[in-house]
């Protein structure tokens, strides 16, 4: 297991949870993939900007951190884990699912129980509301074990200074492991070994988009993104 290093000092983001979270449901909870779950759906509505705020089954399915975290819940496949966890979830009222079928397909949406939650299931009930047509979703990326960005530091650049270690931690918790090995490649590609070259190329992908990453169109839409200039 690898030892977490804390959180860092200075500017840090947070995703609230209600009371009735630790109070009722963490006692309620016995599965962990289905804890997990829950988790990722504060977190990753908690990002999403307007209304409604939700996420369908195949983009869940598309979640590439849920995944490997579910991988380590329980044996077995980790989509089929999850397709388990919902099912919890959605029987115990923590998540409220509707179901939009077509003659082409069919779309599992899912929304928190909460009051803007119920709102938008009622509205979609209605037809009040209409939910967008769903359409491909890549195939998800089960992250393997990456090296630490203090072994990556070391490695690559020299003996890590006291000073640094802070900063270090705090861009390992901002940025995806992949984005943090693949600056660093990029550094010694380019024999430019210093960490502020390195996090020059990090800040510039959080700001303008990996090249071979990045949100999706509703993505962009929902988070506010009025473009998307992908560099190489």
């Amino acid at each position: 297991m690898r030892p977490f290093a804390g959180f860092p000092a200075g500017k840090t983001r947070f995703t609230p949870l209600p009371d009735l979270f630790f109070s009722e449901l963490l006692a309620a909870i016995d599965d962990l993939a289905e804890l997990k779950l829950t988790l990722y759906m504060f977190w990753v509505l908690n990002r999403q900007r307007g209304y409604p705020r939700y996420m369908t089954r195949a983009e869940l399915e598309a979640e590439g951190p849920l995944l490997t975290s579910l991988r380590h819940a329980k044996e077995g496949e980790p989509v089929a884990i999850l397709h388990e966890a919902l099912e919890k979830a959605v029987a115990r009222g923590t998540l409220l699912r509707v179901t939009i079928s077509s003659e082409s397909q069919q779309a599992d949406y899912l929304f928190l129980n909460t009051p803007q939650g119920r709102r938008a299931v009622e509205q979609v009930k209605s037809g009040e509301l209409i939910l967008e047509t769903t359409g491909y979703v890549r195939e998800a990326h089960v992250e393997q074990e990456s090296p630490r960005i203090f072994e990556l530091y070391e490695q690559n650049i020299g003996l890590l200074q006291p000073l640094l270690a802070e900063e270090l931690a705090e861009a390992e918790l901002t940025y995806p492991a992949t984005w943090i090995v693949d600056a660093f490649r990029i550094a010694v590609e380019h024999n430019v070994r210093n960490w502020r070259y390195i996090k020059i190329i990090l800040e510039r992908w959080q700001r303008d988009g990996k090249d071979d990453e990045g949100p999706s169109p509703r993505e962009r839409q929902r988070r506010g993104y009025a473009s998307l200039n992908r560099r190489p």
